[in-house]
């Protein structure tokens, strides 16, 4: 069976330069000189972990990069374990045979958080609507993608309406030696900061109150 590790022992791995944690998954971009360069590293990392079973990884092939998400969902967890460490050092290896050089400034994860004060009463409109599912490990506060395509959703009960502030805001998870740039480049195009809790998180509002919180992994262990 897997065993779960943390993202800071994830990253403690001298082979995992090329890889970021961004919420549950590790996550690397590889460039890669043509779309049929991206076609055959793909082709490489399939045959890399075809023994991994059904603890596959996630791949996404566009023109001149391939994106690999690494994740392990069972009914009691969703979160990195030792496989998925096992699975980033050989795609890692594969991917320097096939000279794809990893970009760490292209890794992001976003995941919608919604406030509510009865989670219960909103989260099956929201499955509903987006044939979405709740996630098995924590299906009161969380929906999923099945297809792993669209964002999470994280729902956060409140005390009491706030008519105040907008109900719903996204979270956008960056590296964390990116984060900082990114809350630069907000602030620079009309945004606010709301909220300083860097650098684990900033929460950040556009010119009409919708929030943003740009996240990391960064003090969560």
């Amino acid at each position: 069976m897997a065993t779960p590790i943390t993202a800071r022992s994830f990253h403690e791995d001298a082979t995992t330069s090329d890889w970021r944690v961004v919420a549950d998954g590790a996550c690397a971009v590889f460039r890669t000189g043509s779309f049929g360069d991206g076609v055959r590293l793909a082709q490489a990392i399939a045959a890399a972990v075809d023994d991994a079973g059904p603890h596959q990884p996630d791949l996404d092939l566009q023109a001149g990069t391939v994106t690999v998400r690494l994740i392990t969902v069972i009914d009691e967890y969703q979160g990195l374990t030792d496989r998925d460490l096992d699975l980033a050092r050989r795609i890692s290896a594969v991917a320097r045979e096939q000279g794809a050089g990893a970009d760490v400034s292209l890794v992001q994860t976003v995941q919608i958080t919604m406030d509510a004060l009865v989670s219960a009463d909103v989260m099956r409109f929201w499955a509903a609507v987006l044939g979405y599912e709740r996630r098995a490990d924590s299906p009161d506060e969380d929906l999923v993608d099945p297809r792993w395509r669209g964002p999470g959703i994280w729902f956060q009960d409140m005390d009491a309406p706030r008519p105040q502030r907008n109900r719903l805001h996204i979270d956008v998870w960056v590296p964390p030696e990116l984060a900082e740039a990114r809350v630069a480049a907000a602030l620079a195009a009309g945004g606010t900061m709301v909220r300083d809790k860097g650098p684990t998180y900033w929460t950040l509002a556009d010119a009409e109150g919708n929030e943003v919180d740009v996240a990391t992994v960064t003090g969560r262990d």
